[in-house]
């Protein structure tokens, strides 16, 4: 007899399994082991409404009566994973109250998986049993106030990174002392000139590409090129430009049709901070020593190439002394911290905050954080910086989304470094989440912080453009790195910050081929909702080959250095189809032969 594995089924309210998509409606998943489930039905109702009103009725037990508001709904298979079959079920409950369990049909068996307890269906307490609501899950009410709701512009958005310092200098006079000359390698604390009228002299080009978001990393005072150890947090840094530039920037950003996202890095702030810089000279009597966690007060002026980073004397972001931590459950840290927030949003339009270590700051201030700049301007987008399963940031009470680098890797390590074939990666990363999450998502194959993708292809131009082209046929907005458009390389090492060039701007020595193909599928992505869409039918993902089906529209890749013939499934052979890469319609037969790294976006 083949039983169905009790140990793995897996339901739990108010998370990823159960939540409010929207204020009408609830998701609800169950998990179960891998090919056990032939089909699931979520029983559900509202827990009062009996067949005999007096009284309220059953929150406790039936009595007798039966449970009328019940109705039981068959659960989609909604994805597999390595080891799990995930269902799903869309319900809108009349009168936002449910109570609910689970009817589970295996090969030899049918189960009742209840809150209490996992039992056999199919004796005569089964009536009983399926009445007895006070074992059941719950879902007490659908308020709308707790219902994750994301800005409905970001899951249209085309994400543009920019490292300040490295992409364009439009104002020379503003140049930091001993500014290198564009294009020098870059390293950790040489400068090259980049400031914001740069990026307003190049919006146009932006544009054209077909950017419609611009994300910064930091652009107020600091002491290095990447600024992410803040001087002054209300301050543009002078060699950036100041507050009317950003101002025309946002304007002329807005004008042109793009979000504008700065770098928030309210875990830690700078060494040359003048808060830290009191501590430094008063010690116990400093008014700033309670911002900070510090070990050992008497040490904290001790010089920065005297500290051991493996014993600092005080909480750091990493190891790096240059980094105090602050402590965000002070009272004066915490409405400091909450005026910037509010402050950029308020003078200058901002659209969006992107948190810097966000998973090491506490939940409680992230949860004002959202309050006072959602106050402020009701869609602005609220995005962390976390390298891991970030849920307990994403329930709508915090962030609305965090930046996907489980999706980069995923992609990376398939179509870069061939490492793994990719699926149960990418169903792993939906189901950890709320749907409205991974529509909103933010993808993104590298960043400052990680080599550049052409790189990682080992400068494989084909295997480059498969990574980003199946990138723009996903949920979520999609995220480019500052030069990856025109073909930029780049290894992150401890010596170089390769990463981190100067954009190149001399189109003699920009890859136009790159450029192009880059155009095209940010233009295919805009044209198509069904890139969106959140649901992959995996059609085929075996040998590095993959089919994948979004509605009416299939994603077929080679990601193989050799050719590939494929047997083409039944909806495609001996079709007449749309290539819409190429905008012409070709004709399918019963097998298809493709290239290596090669691929073809059909619409039949």
């Amino acid at each position: 007899m083949s039983k169905i594995t009790r140990e793995a089924l897996l339901h739990i309210p108010r998370s990823n399994y159960c939540y409010g998509y929207d204020e009408n409606t609830l998701h609800i998943r169950l998990r179960a082991k891998k090919g056990e489930v032939k089909s699931a039905f979520l029983r559900i109702g509202d827990q009062y409404i009996w067949d005999e009103l007096e009284g309220g009725g059953g929150n406790l037990g039936s009595g007798g009566k039966v449970w009328i508001s019940s109705c039981d709904i068959k659960m989609e298979k909604e994805l597999e994973t390595e080891y799990f079959d995930y269902f799903i079920a869309k319900y809108n409950p009349p009168t936002k109250r449910s109570r609910y369990c689970f009817i589970i049909d295996g090969i030899d068996e049918k189960l009742l998986y209840t809150e209490k307890y996992i039992i056999n269906l199919g004796n005569e307490d089964d009536q009983k049993k399926l009445n007895d609501i006070s074992s059941f899950f719950a879902y007490s009410y659908l308020n709308k106030i707790d219902v994750l709701k994301i800005p409905s512009w970001v899951k249209d958005t085309v994400w543009y990174q920019i490292f300040p310092d490295r992409f364009a200098n439009g104002d020379e006079s503003i140049n930091p002392k001993d500014t290198k000359t564009w294009g020098t390698p870059p390293t950790n604390d040489n400068f090259m000139g980049g400031d914001l009228q740069g990026v307003i002299d190049h919006l146009d080009y932006l544009k054209d590409l077909g950017v419609t978001g611009l994300y910064f990393c930091p652009i107020t005072m600091g002491h290095t090129n990447h600024r992410y150890d803040t001087i002054d947090y209300m301050k543009i840094d002078p060699h950036l430009g100041d507050k009317k530039t950003l101002k025309k920037l946002v304007k002329e950003a807005h004008k042109r049709g793009m979000k504008i996202m700065l770098d928030a890095v309210f875990n830690h702030i700078g060494y040359y901070s003048k808060q830290w810089q009191d501590v430094i000279k008063n010690k116990e009597k400093s008014k700033y020593k309670d911002w900070f966690y510090i070990k050992d007060i008497n040490k904290v002026d001790t010089p920065l190439n005297k500290i051991d980073s493996k014993d600092i004397p005080y909480e750091t972001f990493s190891c790096v002394a240059e980094m105090p931590k602050l402590n965000t459950e002070n009272e004066e840290v915490i409405e400091y911290l909450l005026e910037v927030g509010r402050y950029f949003i308020k003078e200058f339009d901002i659209d969006a905050w992107r948190l810097d270590v966000s998973n090491e700051v506490d939940h409680s201030f992230w949860r004002q954080f959202r309050k006072e700049v959602k106050k402020i301007k009701s869609d602005v987008y609220i995005l962390g910086e976390i390298w891991h399963n970030s849920l307990p940031w994403l329930m709508g009470d915090q962030f609305d989304a965090v930046m996907n680098y489980p999706f980069a890797d995923a992609l990376i390590k398939f179509f870069c470094t061939n490492e793994i074939e990719f699926k149960y990666r990418l169903n792993d990363i939906v189901s950890n989440y709320q749907m409205q999450t991974i529509e909103s998502g933010f993808n993104l194959l590298g960043s400052h912080d990680t080599t550049r993708v052409l790189s990682y292809c080992n400068n494989n131009k084909d295997k480059f453009k498969l990574a980003y082209l199946f990138m723009f046929t996903q949920s979520g907005a999609p995220c480019i790195y500052y030069g990856d458009e025109v073909g930029m390389t780049g290894v992150q090492t401890k010596d170089c910050e390769g990463q981190r060039e100067c954009m190149v701007w001399d189109e003699d020595k920009q890859d136009k081929e790159i450029l192009t193909f880059m155009k095209k599928i940010i233009s295919l992505r805009k044209r198509y909702s069904e890139f969106k869409l959140v649901n992959n039918e995996w059609v085929l993902a075996k040998d590095k080959v993959i089919i994948v089906k979004k509605e009416n529209i299939s994603i077929i890749i080679n990601n193989n250095d050799f050719e590939k013939t494929i047997d083409l499934p039944d909806y495609l052979k001996d079709k007449k189809v749309y290539d819409l890469f190429n905008e012409v319609y070709v004709n399918l037969e019963l097998k298809l032969t493709l290239n290596p790294y090669k691929y073809l976006i059909i619409k039949n």
